[in-house]
């Protein structure tokens, strides 16, 4: 079975109405990202952050995967499907995708500050009063700006085993994330579909195809035209 690999973005949710600080001149609901998503903000105001997150964590259950969502797990009927997410929602999960791998980490997680750093499923407001098991207070599970991404090795790993490349509503402009197509095997094709494609050419890639498009419109048919293929 070939295996497709699926980088996908913000631009994937945003559709979903996930909102996204990329073309909002560095501002997520108000608050510079730097403010909400950096190890310094955490330290000069936790509260801020936590209550940046747990509106976050209320919003993701008002909205529902759209129809580029719908149209990758339709791809699982005869593709193996792996997608790697910068994207801290669970929207491709709650599709029915059975392979997702999240970069960045995940709205509905915590993290203990303890020693052992234990990740906590965590679906409702988290609060400084909060503590895990062991008696330590918890963050929320996302890897913020300045932070490393674990996940990384993996999903370089998993890009490398790629017959075919699908990048998705994302501006290839935030690293380390966007170096993963630098991993694709040549020969691999690779569709990038985005309303606002960022410039390729440094990837000195004679095998992209892109469309300029919003992924629900996008995705859905050249999953298509992937199916009628096999």
């Amino acid at each position: 079975m070939k295996r497709v690999v699926v980088l996908t973005g913000a631009g994937m949710s945003a559709e979903s109405g996930i909102s996204t600080f990329r073309d909002a001149g560095g501002l997520w609901e108000g608050h510079d990202v730097m403010e909400v998503a950096s190890p310094e903000g955490w330290n000069r105001n936790s509260k801020l952050v936590l209550d940046f997150y747990n509106k976050r964590r209320r919003q993701l259950k008002e909205v529902v995967p759209n129809q580029a969502h719908l149209a990758l797990v339709d791809l699982e009927e005869l593709y193996d499907v792996q997608i790697v997410t910068q994207n801290v929602d669970d929207l491709h999960e709650r599709a029915g995708s059975q392979s997702v791998l999240h970069l960045h980490g995940e709205l509905r997680k915590v993290r203990s500050l303890g020693p052992d750093n234990t990740v906590y499923p965590w679906s409702d407001d988290l609060d400084a009063h909060h503590r895990c098991e062991n008696g330590y207070p918890m963050r929320p599970h996302i890897v913020w700006f300045g932070e490393l991404v674990p996940a990384m090795d993996q999903a370089s790993q998993i890009i490398r085993t790629a017959d075919l490349v699908m990048i998705i509503g994302t501006s290839l402009q935030v690293y380390p994330a966007a170096g993963l197509l630098w991993d694709a095997p040549i020969g691999a094709p690779v569709y990038y579909i985005d309303p606002h494609p960022a410039s390729t050419s440094h990837f000195g890639r004679r095998d992209i195809h892109i469309h300029p498009v919003a992924a629900t419109l996008g995705v859905p048919p050249i999953v298509a035209e992937l199916l009628q293929k096999k």
